[in-house]
């Protein structure tokens, strides 16, 4: 194997990833699977600790990845003409990162070469959200976080 080739992300634009590139670049924190308010009077986005009620809570992946649309109506499906539109993806997001033309972080998977790194580094939900399934959505506004940064 040659070392000296970049890897995909450096090479490519977003545009230009095949399928396995694309879905490769998650690197399974689970954060866009959190529910979000947006604030009526300033548009602000507030994330919850509160997770879609897909999301493996422990794996931090979609349960039903293939069906997530059509169980989740309102579950965005990224691609390289929207992700820079969504003011709400956290700035660890591989998509945004790239879309900014950062590099991978060293916890991601693809660089670290091991899916545990994102859960050791602190940037996944494992073991500090709850499922939606036990937690009505008037009572979200309970449960706000600060620990995750977006626009």
């Amino acid at each position: 194997m040659n070392t000296d080739t970049p890897p995909f992300w450096k090479t490519k634009s977003l545009a230009a990833m095949n399928q396995r590139e694309w879905e490769s670049l998650c690197d399974g924190c689970g954060r866009c699977c959190l529910n979000k308010l947006e604030d009526s009077e300033t548009g602000a986005t507030h994330y919850t600790n509160v997770a879609c009620w897909l999301l493996d809570l422990t794996r931090c992946r979609c349960k039903r990845y293939e069906r997530r649309t059509q169980l989740v109506p309102e579950c965005v499906r990224l691609s390289p003409e929207n992700v820079q539109k969504i003011g709400w993806l956290p700035h660890s997001c591989a998509y945004r990162r790239l879309a900014e033309g950062r590099d991978l972080a060293w916890w991601h998977p693809l660089v670290s070469g091991r899916a545990e790194t994102v859960h050791e580094a602190g940037i996944s939900v494992r073991g500090r959200v709850v499922s939606e399934e036990t937690v009505p959505p008037e009572a979200f506004e309970d449960h706000l976080i600060d620990w995750i940064e977006h626009d």
